[in-house]
């Protein structure tokens, strides 16, 4: 590891101190590290750069939008390659929510979300990708912190 000095000003130091509490953090170093890693995947996804990925889509539709659901489903029988597993949940009369777990490449991973979130009756949408390359590895000896549940 490395020893780096940064320089925050005072509010953004205690936006800071409030997160570590709030998620749990041991100390400031663990919650920089993680920051850090979400910050740089963002980056990549948002500039494109390929690799292979997991990831999780998430999005919410109309269940009686004119044949939606063959839709979806063709898309994901369109690319049985980079779909894990598929949770369907009844929100209420109108609306349902589906969490679907991708690997693949960013790239198909990215084109296959950006598809179904842009299906005529989905209500919203969003895809969170990890990059699995060996460097985006979180450490082995970092702990795992506590998430607390209200």
């Amino acid at each position: 590891m490395q020893r780096v000095t940064i320089t925050l000003d005072d509010e953004l130091m205690a936006e800071l101190d409030r997160m570590i509490v709030e998620h749990g953090y041991q100390n400031r170093s663990e919650a920089i590290r993680d920051f850090a890693r979400a910050g740089m995947q963002q980056a990549a996804q948002d500039t494109g750069k390929n690799g292979d990925c997991v990831a999780a889509l998430v999005y919410v539709y109309d269940h009686a939008a004119r044949d939606l659901s063959n839709r979806l489903v063709n898309n994901f029988h369109d690319h049985h390659d980079l779909s894990l597993a598929t949770l369907h949940v009844h929100l209420d009369n109108d609306n349902c929510m589906e969490i679907t777990a991708l690997k693949g490449s960013a790239a198909d991973v990215k084109h296959l979300a950006e598809h179904v979130i842009a299906e005529r009756g989905v209500r919203y949408g969003r895809v969170v990708m990890i990059p699995t390359e060996a460097g985006a590895k979180p450490s082995a000896a970092r702990k795992k912190h506590v998430h607390r549940h209200t």
